[in-house]
């Protein structure tokens, strides 16, 4: 098992203090807030990536993904949506990142329309990504967030450049067990991404182990050598604990939990 942690974590940090972090907390990789807020997003320039890159690589610590905010199921014209898919499969190329996340963003609107929106903007980035050797990761959330949702709009689209994110929370949310989200999400799943929350009512960021999410049964269900983010919504809940005193503890809990089982 790899581990990462998402910027979402530690809002606003400079990339040196995020690569030092990752670095000295036995991270192997950082999924990376893709937001005008953030040190990194679509805006830079071609010479302002290069050097993100390349304190990356110093650091011996990968960029899983460049996590966007695309909502490819949401109602609307196609080509803004294009554009904003274009702009993160470029970023991800040019910092190494092999995988994009996206939203589906399809909520209110007919569940068969919604999938068709998104099967279609999908579908019609693949070729784009696949020449760049990205991958675009549709993440359980929103408007699909169960595990079957988005498998549905992935199988659709039938391209090995789209696929899907585990947020283990969301398929929890949805009521669907972690047995059956992995066997819809295994043929298109990029990687998960873990957290841990009280209740179903009260989702504010604990340490992991500390709430109630399944996470020993979601680690079981993958293969050896996933990856695995610990998303810690800290930018949505400032009261919450600072992430960079728990990193080194969650990954010994994440460690413990997935070793090979005696």
């Amino acid at each position: 098992m790899k581990l990462a942690f998402s910027t979402l974590g530690v809002p606003g940090m400079s990339v040196t203090e995020v690569v030092r972090l990752a670095a000295g907390t036995g991270y192997q990789g950082v999924e990376l807030r893709a937001h005008p807020e953030e040190p990194v997003h679509p805006g830079l320039t071609s010479a302002e990536r290069a050097p993100v890159a390349e304190e990356f690589e110093r650091g011996g610590v990968a960029v899983l993904a460049v996590a966007g905010y695309a909502r490819v199921a949401a109602e609307g014209d196609d080509e803004p949506v294009a554009a904003e898919l274009a702009g993160l499969v470029e970023l991800a190329r040019d910092l190494g990142a092999p995988y994009v996340r996206v939203f589906p963003g399809g909520g209110g609107r007919d569940p068969a329309e919604a999938d068709a929106t998104a099967a279609r903007r999908l579908g019609a980035a693949a070729p784009h990504a696949a020449d760049l050797g990205v991958r675009i990761l549709l993440e359980t959330h929103d408007s699909h967030r169960a595990g079957a949702d988005v498998a549905r709009v992935a199988g659709t689209v039938g391209h090995g450049s789209v696929g899907a994110v585990w947020d283990v929370m969301h398929t929890w949310l949805a009521g669907e067990e972690a047995p059956a989200s992995h066997a819809v999400l295994a043929p298109h799943l990029g990687y998960v991404q873990v957290k841990d929350i009280a209740s179903a009512e009260d989702t504010t960021p604990l340490p992991l182990g500390a709430g109630v999410l399944p996470l020993r049964t979601c680690l079981d269900a993958l293969d050896p050598g996933a990856w695995v983010c610990w998303e810690y919504e800290k930018r949505w809940y400032p009261d919450a604990a600072e992430l960079p005193g728990l990193l080194a503890g969650g990954r010994d809990y994440l460690l413990r939990l997935g070793a090979p089982k005696q």
